[in-house]
């Protein structure tokens, strides 16, 4: 283990779902399923999954760092382990793997008309995030028993150190992978004692015990969080596949489990603090939505994410764990 992880970093980038998008599904929507063109200029995204500012444009303000986006909400590590249809694309959510690995690579090679580089950062001054994993254990993929025949939790794990690996051999030296937020507090699949919903515009069809859905996904979680804590060191420190790399595990799930026990010291809206309701109540067709006042009194912004005032603390403490000293990650090198 080592805390020799400080640096200035002058860029972020980052992979993941809706926790991390500001607008990449959104393009695709509104351009019949085609991607972006490479060199996309991503404007801010102020009305994310969050109601606000998603907590990479945060960590952005906080740390000074340009920040690569290139998240897509739904999607999951590999669509050849848990395919999920996007009927608005007429495909499934685009994935790490199969897209946003690959456009961040093929962004990192291009020049601008002006013969400068779209890619601004270099290994010593970049560092990448992965957060992926809610879709790829929820509802239409692990949790209903929808991933492909034959895959297993172990072929979602691979799929991420597949990404830092080849991250790596790109010239990547800085990573950090946030584990899997604590999906059974969500509404989405919490027990009813915790404000679990029996069903929810992500999850309409929602049938059966909700207390079992609950405590699957909670065994989901601890599993697959359990196992990357161990498998981060071992792919440094034993398999030795990549020298000179960093990488921190954050703990994003404790990090939430203690917003949710403590609310008091991090949620500040003005409307007593709640982890257990959400900010913009909608129907099942996810429609006639009413929000909350004061959101930032409130945990969870709808049933499967979090609010922005979760994103900020999450942003603040993502910049502590680029100072190397951060309680809430472990570091490898």
């Amino acid at each position: 283990m080592s805390s020799t992880y400080t640096t200035n970093f002058k860029s972020l980038v980052t992979f993941g779902d809706s926790f991390t998008d500001e607008n990449r599904l959104g393009y695709f929507i509104s351009h019949n399923g085609s991607a972006p063109p490479v060199g996309w200029e991503q404007p801010v995204g102020l009305n994310t999954a969050t109601g606000g500012r998603s907590w990479p444009r945060y960590a952005s303000y906080y740390s000074g760092a340009i920040l690569y986006n290139y998240a897509v909400s739904g999607a999951v590590c590999s669509n050849q382990v848990t395919p999920r249809w996007f009927s608005a694309i007429n495909a499934p959510f685009p994935d790490i793997a199969g897209y946003e690995l690959p456009a961040f690579i093929a962004d990192s090679k291009y020049k601008l008309a002006n013969g400068t580089k779209f890619f601004k950062g270099n290994s010593r001054d970049t560092v990448y995030a992965i957060w992926i994993g809610t879709n790829d254990l929820g509802n239409n993929a692990f949790l209903t028993d929808a991933q492909l025949p034959g895959k297993t939790l172990e072929d979602y794990l691979d799929c991420v150190y597949s990404t830092v690996d080849k991250l790596y051999k790109n010239g990547g030296r800085y990573f950090v992978l946030m584990n899997l937020a604590p999906l059974q507090l969500l509404p989405q699949y919490a027990v009813p004692a915790d404000g679990g919903l029996a069903a929810t515009q992500y999850y309409p069809d929602k049938s059966g015990n909700i207390t079992e859905i609950s405590w699957r996904m909670y065994e989901q979680v601890v599993t697959v969080n359990q196992v990357s804590k161990y498998r981060t060191p071992f792919e440094v420190a034993v398999a030795e596949e990549w020298d000179d790399i960093k990488i921190a595990n954050f703990d994003v799930n404790a990090l939430i489990t203690d917003m949710h026990t403590h609310p008091k010291n991090y949620l500040n809206g003005t409307a007593p603090l709640n982890v257990t309701g959400i900010v913009n109540q909608c129907n099942l067709q996810g429609k006639n939505c009413v929000k909350a006042a004061s959101p930032d009194s409130y945990l969870w912004y709808d049933e499967l994410h979090p609010s922005e005032q979760t994103d900020r603390v999450v942003a603040r403490e993502f910049v502590g764990v680029l100072g190397g000293k951060s309680k809430w990650a472990t570091y490898w090198s």
